[in-house]
């Protein structure tokens, strides 16, 4: 009864959109096209600021009502157009994130790592309240990489996750029949219990995507053999000490991110600084993270995102810290 009463309510707000002075939007269409946008500066090159904000994923964003695109395929798209955009001389990829799955995670990180061998552009990172896990991993190809002070980045490892319901299934006394052509064809199932040989095979599984993590950031990062066991516990830092173990190379803000690929790029000090939104936004700045995914700059009165324990994520490997997902 209450979500029918709130549903008319909002109903009843889009319909008066015409007489009041907000224009408001029960759902938004993630189909326009993606639009350049100057945030500040004059001169060309310009330096594109790319959000990725949220869980990693390749699928859409799940919501009460409606979906919206993945940051893997919004992402891709806007490196395709900078790949187009020869103006274009550096990019600043702006992190807010627990991590993802690992395909989605190693996907992103392909992208971005081949964006800049065929384009030759500069590409920084810069850390936000959370770069951890498939958050770093991303941003494992970056020229540079800046951290919020406050940033809370690490967790490098990999996770398997697998919900169990066979002892609430015993309680309700239901039960699931299979017919298999392995004895292992269900490994894993949230249906029964593994067996030892099955927990064996699937912490090998866990195993060989973490030495592939180890090994990216061994590629692409110097650190110590000291750094590297502290790493290695999958714990998170708070950005000082990921600076100093390695992982970060400064601290700072998102100008000072942009003042980096600048620098690293050649470009001027007055060079554009613009993003790709579906909306024009008034008083736009680096800071909005609403313009991408949400498809156009009016505000959308309807999209209740689910949680990502709920809404996104199931069994599987992820590259993610499970407390910051709400797991």
């Amino acid at each position: 009864m209450k979500i029918r009463l709130w549903l008319l309510m909002s109903l009843g707000i889009f319909l008066l959109q015409g007489c009041a002075t907000p224009k408001i939007r029960l759902f938004t269409d993630s189909t326009v096209p993606y639009k350049e946008y100057t945030l500040e500066g004059t001169q060309s090159p310009k330096v594109l600021v790319i959000q990725a904000n949220g869980q990693i994923n390749e699928g859409p964003s799940k919501g009460l009502l409606r979906d919206r695109p993945g940051m893997v395929p919004d992402i891709i798209s806007q490196l395709r157009l900078a790949e187009k955009d020869d103006d274009i001389g550096a990019v600043v990829v702006k992190i807010n994130s627990p991590g993802g799955s690992v395909t989605a995670s190693d996907v992103l990180y392909h992208e971005i790592k081949t964006f800049k061998e065929k384009t030759g552009k500069k590409v920084v990172a810069v850390f936000m309240g959370i770069a951890a896990s498939g958050g770093y991993y991303i941003a494992l190809p970056a020229d540079r990489i800046v951290a919020h002070p406050t940033t809370i980045t690490g967790s490098v490892g990999v996770i398997f996750l697998q919900p169990k319901v066979e002892g609430l299934m015993e309680k309700l006394g239901v039960g699931v029949d299979v017919s298999k052509s392995g004895d292992q064809k269900d490994m894993g199932s949230p249906f029964r219990a593994s067996t030892e040989e099955e927990a064996r095979l699937l912490q090998d599984l866990t195993d060989q995507l973490g030495r592939r993590f180890i090994d990216l950031l061994i590629q692409h990062r110097q650190v110590t053999p000291e750094a590297l066991d502290d790493i290695r516990t999958a714990r998170i830092f708070l950005a000082d000490e990921a600076r100093q173990l390695g992982l970060v190379d400064r601290i700072g803000y998102v100008e000072d991110a942009i003042q980096s690929a600048k620098t690293l790029a050649g470009l001027p000090d007055d060079a554009k600084v613009v993003v790709y939104r579906r909306g024009e936004f008034p008083d736009d700045t680096v800071y909005n993270a609403a313009g991408t995914l949400t498809g156009t700059a009016e505000p959308e009165l309807i999209h209740v995102e689910l949680p990502g324990a709920i809404g996104e994520l199931g069994s599987g490997f992820f590259y993610i810290w499970p407390p910051a997902a709400g797991l």
